[in-house]
């Protein structure tokens, strides 16, 4: 085993040993013993994705470290975008090293820290300490807030709490065939909108739903429908038989209705069975070009109607961009937005920042001030890039 490895043994095994709220002072107490690092400081990606949240290790100061950081335009945003490690003189004559966080392609933050050496061994095992952060937090993240409260930057309503709660843990995931990347930003009265994925052995489900109303009869409605659906799925239900158990959930308990799309996407072969139960189209970029979806679309759930639910297919290639949208992004103030553009003009970005330029775009139209809740969802296929290529030439031939 090689030195660096007995060295993120040793970082884990003390990360272990810690209470979990400390995840932090420990990466922090393993770089300044290894390297001498200072002003070691965790920085959060807040729930909007919009500023930076600083968590200081204990002992090292840093001016004002519960004072969000706007992060567009910040080098923190490049970091983040780019992926990659950034360092520069700091005042004091020293080494100023930003590394990013980051779990399967979701942003947790950036680790900083200011170093006296920083050649490129130094740096790379500081890479990897950031790289053992983001499992360590994930991780405590199941026992204790900390790492939930230092993403909030407003204030939390009842309604939005549980909003919130709905969510998938990573609102970001990347694997051999497919990366996507959510966001939701919520209205100043929250409007019930949610989305989700998981991933399974041979099929990824995807949904985004909006429940009507607002507040927390919405959010309580939402906690319906997302229940609903969870449980089908997890009972190996496919997209049909998931709208079915939603649509008699929100009937047996006459809470009101809901619209949304549900999506399995076969990870073998790219084909979607998706269900459009009066939700707003998607938006498909393929070859360049966005175009709507344009789904037959069946009732809400909860509508009492004699029409079934209908699956319908759609068959991703290689390079495609589906965006799946709520009505908060396309209403009101937020019409003012082009959409398909944005998305053609953010075509190379990764699906996150994509998702952060589709929201920001949003957010600005409404000057911050949202009347329903927006939320986007973006998957980008790739394939299965697992397999080799066909008639690959062997240079040792």
């Amino acid at each position: 085993m090689e030195g660096g490895d007995l060295e993120l043994g040793e970082l884990l095994a003390a990360a272990e040993a810690a209470p979990p709220g400390e995840s932090v002072d420990v990466v922090a107490h393993n770089l300044q013993k290894r390297f001498g690092a200072e002003r070691v400081s965790f920085l959060f990606v807040d729930l909007v994705g919009q500023r930076l949240v600083r968590l200081a290790a204990a002992g090292d100061e840093v001016a004002d470290p519960g004072e969000p950081i706007d992060l567009r335009g910040s080098v923190y945003d490049g970091v983040l975008q780019s992926q990659l490690q950034h360092v520069e003189p700091d005042d004091q004559g020293g080494r100023r090293v930003i590394t990013p966080v980051t779990n399967r392609g979701d942003c947790l933050g950036v680790l900083e820290m200011t170093l006296q050496s920083a050649d490129d061994t130094v740096l790379r095992q500081v890479r990897d300490a950031a790289h053992a952060l983001a499992y360590i937090i994930v991780t405590d993240g199941r026992f204790t807030d900390l790492y939930h409260l230092g993403r909030r930057t407003t204030e939390t309503s009842l309604a939005a709490e549980i909003q919130h709660q709905l969510l998938p843990s990573a609102p970001c995931c990347e694997a051999a065939q497919f990366t996507l990347a959510a966001g939701l930003v919520p209205a100043d009265d929250i409007g019930g909108d949610t989305y989700d994925y998981t991933l399974d052995r041979d099929t990824l489900h995807l949904s985004i739903t909006d429940a009507m109303g607002h507040d927390t009869n919405s959010a309580l409605l939402a906690t319906l429908l997302v229940g609903a659906l969870r449980r089908s799925r997890r009972s190996g239900c496919d997209a049909l038989k998931q709208a079915n158990h939603a649509h008699q959930a929100l009937l047996s308990h006459s809470r009101g209705l809901a619209t949304g799309q549900l999506l399995c996407v076969d990870l073998e072969t790219g084909l979607c069975e998706l269900v459009n139960a009066g939700h707003p189209w998607p938006l498909l970029m393929r070859d360049g070009t966005v175009e709507e979806v344009r789904l037959a679309v069946n009732l809400p759930f909860g509508v009492a109607a004699p029409t079934s639910y209908r699956v319908q297919e759609l068959r991703f290639r290689t390079g495609d961009r589906l965006v799946l949208l709520t009505d908060g992004m396309l209403e009101r103030g937020a019409a003012a937005v082009d959409l398909a553009s944005v998305v053609q003009d953010t075509r190379a970005l990764h699906p996150r920042e994509a998702v952060r330029s589709l929201t920001g775009a949003v957010l600005d139209a409404c000057r911050g001030r949202l009347r329903d809740d927006a939320t986007v969802l973006i998957l980008d296929w790739h394939g299965d890039r697992r397999r080799p290529a066909e008639k690959r030439p062997d240079p040792h031939a």
